[in-house]
């Protein structure tokens, strides 16, 4: 059911149309843990290893899924604020038709480059062939990583955040089990880990985008709707682009990490890939939150009513620090537990690992989603460049001082601390951006 987030009280709007929006990124999680709980477990630490060492490579292309996403959302999220169905509607079919050409190009790619790359981190050779074979199987799932995530985008943007939820719910228990079916019972292996993902991903895709071209066509327009508009494609990529750089450089930056973790070798690997994984769920679920805050931020910008974002300012850090305790709550005193379901117990140094980064990591939970909120406002009001600012701040700082103090430790330790630096600094000047961007929308409040 559409939502019109311009409307009601906004701590009130803000939570019913987020709270899915956080349930559907835990399912959306499960994927990926599956498929390391599944390989850790059945296969071996090698193959835990392998799959979350392909895992930050999987990224650049989420990357590029996800800011076809935001910038197809937050658009679309514009237009209906403003009641401009017309238009909306050929923005849709605009970002679709170019997320088809760029996940074309990025097949071709993938096909080509995975290889060279993983050489190019450092990849272990008792962990490479099963990396190249993940990844081999991942890249022909593409299409369906993409029109799913344009799905969802245009999902949040109607202001319906539940149907993603639904949607996430059965495919991704499903894919456990497909996961330990060709995993045990077929005995197929990494290779089964990634077709169990590629399935599940599939019907995903196929079932959400039938459900929004049936949800568009119950929006009722007066004029004959285009297929493609060249003006609605520039904004549309005034948004995708910086947040295609965004995650694409996060993810360049995770693989130069990796690559640093790789020189301490596979047990080293897989308890970060395990302890990442974690953590994902937790950072993943922060910027889920951030894109819903994007969204009402978007349509409340079209509708011309500024007020209301900064309430959703004061909703959303309200939202996010009560997900922070029971997560840092549960890693800093219960993260051996949740390692163990990746690991075997004779796996001394990877639970080391997993419990020392995860220790290091949760307290910082409160200032990343602080810094996560603030941006998902500034992009919700296209301030993309204090966004971007705020973004590479972040990355630089982690990628630079990961290299530095793992060097001057001599161990993983050192890679660790760096996340907490580079988010502080980074939140500081989101926030900076945040106010500076309210005061220019306060002189032209309306209702």
């Amino acid at each position: 059911m559409n939502q019109d987030l311009t409307v009601g009280k906004p701590e009130k709007v803000l939570w019913k149309f987020c709270l899915p929006l956080f349930g559907s990124i835990l399912f959306q999680q499960l994927y990926n843990i599956a498929d390391s709980l599944v390989a850790g477990k059945f296969i071996g630490e090698n193959a835990l290893a392998a799959v979350g060492n392909s895992y930050e490579i999987t990224l650049i292309f989420i990357a590029f899924a996800f800011g076809c996403n935001m910038g197809c959302s937050v658009v679309v999220s514009q237009l209906f604020g403003a009641k401009d169905y017309g238009r909306l509607k050929t923005a849709v079919s605009t970002a679709c038709l170019f997320s088809a050409m760029l996940c074309a190009a990025l097949m071709l790619a993938g096909i080509f480059g995975c290889g060279p790359l993983l050489h190019l981190i450092r990849t272990p050779g008792e962990v490479f062939a099963d990396s190249r074979l993940y990844l081999d199987i991942y890249i022909w799932g593409l299409p369906f990583v993409f029109f799913y995530n344009i799905s969802t985008g245009i999902f949040s943007a109607l202001g319906d955040s539940r149907t993603p939820f639904y949607f996430l719910a059965v495919s991704s228990t499903s894919n456990i089990a497909v996961d330990i079916l060709f995993v045990k019972a077929f005995d197929m292996g990494v290779a089964g880990v990634a077709w169990a993902t590629f399935l599940c991903q599939g019907i995903s895709c196929v079932l959400a985008v039938l459900a929004i071209w049936i949800r568009l066509r119950k929006i009722p327009v007066q004029e004959k709707t285009l297929l493609f508009d060249g003006g609605l494609l520039k904004k549309i990529l005034v948004i995708a682009i910086p947040s295609i750089l965004q995650q694409s450089f996060i993810s360049v930056g995770n693989i130069l990490i990796q690559s640093v973790i790789n020189g301490f070798g596979p047990s080293v690997m897989a308890g970060y890939s395990a302890a990442v994984k974690l953590n994902n769920m937790v950072i993943t679920s922060f910027t889920t939150i951030g894109n819903g805050i994007s969204n009402f931020s978007a349509q409340n910008l079209g509708a011309r009513k500024y007020g209301r974002i900064r309430e959703c300012f004061r909703a959303g850090i309200k939202m996010v620090w009560c997900l922070c305790v029971p997560f840092c709550i549960l890693y800093i005193f219960f993260g051996r537990y949740l390692l163990l379901l990746f690991m075997e117990r004779d796996s001394a140094a990877a639970l080391l690992t997993g419990r020392q980064f995860l220790w290091i990591l949760s307290p910082f939970y409160f200032v990343v989603s602080a810094k996560l909120v603030t941006d998902g406002i500034l992009r919700g009001v296209s301030a993309m460049r204090q966004f971007m600012a705020a973004t590479f701040t972040d990355l630089v700082l982690r990628v630079a001082l990961a290299f530095v103090l793992s060097g001057w430790t001599q161990s993983s330790l050192g890679i660790w601390s760096a996340w907490p630096i580079g988010w502080s600094i980074a939140m500081g000047l989101s926030v900076f951006f945040y106010r500076r961007e309210c005061r220019k929308l306060g002189n032209g409040e309306k209702g």
